[in-house]
């Protein structure tokens, strides 16, 4: 019985060896498994996205701002954060393209919120870590 688990676990290891490693894998399964799971480069794109998105300042600032669930207009987040009204929208369009905000038109107005909770309070929570 042992022999046979040594063969299994041996041709486990030979088929996740790859060019650029000459040791065997001595967790096969594991390996397999989590190849399987970091195979999937469009759900790593977009992650990659959001957090270029959140490396960004200015737009942590404002998704710490809208963080209550509060909407605010442009004017509004250009005002909280000391800008131009451009610079602002620029900065909204960026975290609504990611869909981490949400809008809605009223008029000529646009109003944001938080659209993404977890984006929010992975930023609340670490502005609120660092801030101490």
């Amino acid at each position: 019985m042992r022999a046979n688990v040594a063969v299994v676990e041996k041709r486990k290891r030979a088929q996740v060896e790859t060019a650029t490693c000459n040791i065997p894998c001595f967790k096969g399964e594991l390996v397999v498994r989590l190849r399987d799971d970091v195979s999937n480069d469009d759900a790593f794109e977009e992650t990659r996205a959001l957090f270029a998105a959140l490396a960004d300042r200015t737009r942590l600032k404002i998704l710490y701002a809208l963080r209550k669930g509060d909407e605010l207009c442009v004017c509004d987040v250009a005002h909280v954060l000391g800008m131009s009204i451009s610079a602002a929208s620029h900065h909204l369009r960026k975290l609504r393209d990611l869909r981490i905000l949400g809008y809605r038109n009223d008029g000529k107005m646009a109003y944001y919120s938080i659209r993404d909770k977890t984006a929010a309070k992975i930023v609340a929570a670490e502005v609120q870590r660092f801030s101490r």
